[in-house]
């Protein structure tokens, strides 16, 4: 069976994260974002998924006040379906719930639907939509909210 664990992001850590994120997106984020999110944004922490000691995944979030707003997650493809994602999700929310965050939101792809089922089976509740939200192909974002206090 396989190591897994959680760990905060470094600046260390990007080259490993560009990976995973050019693994999982079609259109991935820049060295630069993810610089400027570990340099610039105060607000910004990345939770580390690794594997047997490597990096599979991550989960970005961020936190202002009460409120968090997951702005990327992803699990390396060959280690998908192991319910890794999951695991990350739960372990980003304890986080949240213990530093005072009571509500969480995220946008995800319309035709995300394994996403979707997952955020559902967490709590999370569809919010609205967000028209032409991705920029690679203007598909639709579903806004999806849960209070951490009821979950």
């Amino acid at each position: 069976m396989a190591d897994v664990g959680f760990r905060w992001m470094t600046t260390a850590d990007i080259d490993a994260v560009l990976k995973v994120e050019e693994a999982s997106f079609s259109s991935p984020w820049s060295r630069e974002a993810f610089e400027n999110e570990m340099t610039i944004n105060q607000f910004a922490k990345y939770l580390l998924l690794e594997v047997d000691g490597e990096v599979a995944g991550y989960c970005g979030v961020w936190l202002i006040m009460d409120e968090a707003h997951i702005t990327n997650v992803a699990v390396v493809p060959e280690l998908r379906g192991q319910k890794l994602g999951e695991k990350m999700m739960r372990q980003i929310m304890d986080i949240l719930k213990e530093s005072g965050a009571t509500l969480l939101t995220l946008e995800v792809r319309v035709s995300n639907e394994i996403a979707q089922s997952l955020y559902r089976k967490l709590g999370f509740s569809n919010g609205g939509i967000r028209r032409n939200y991705y920029s690679d192909n203007g598909e639709d974002a579903q806004v999806m909210w849960v209070n951490l206090n009821d979950e």
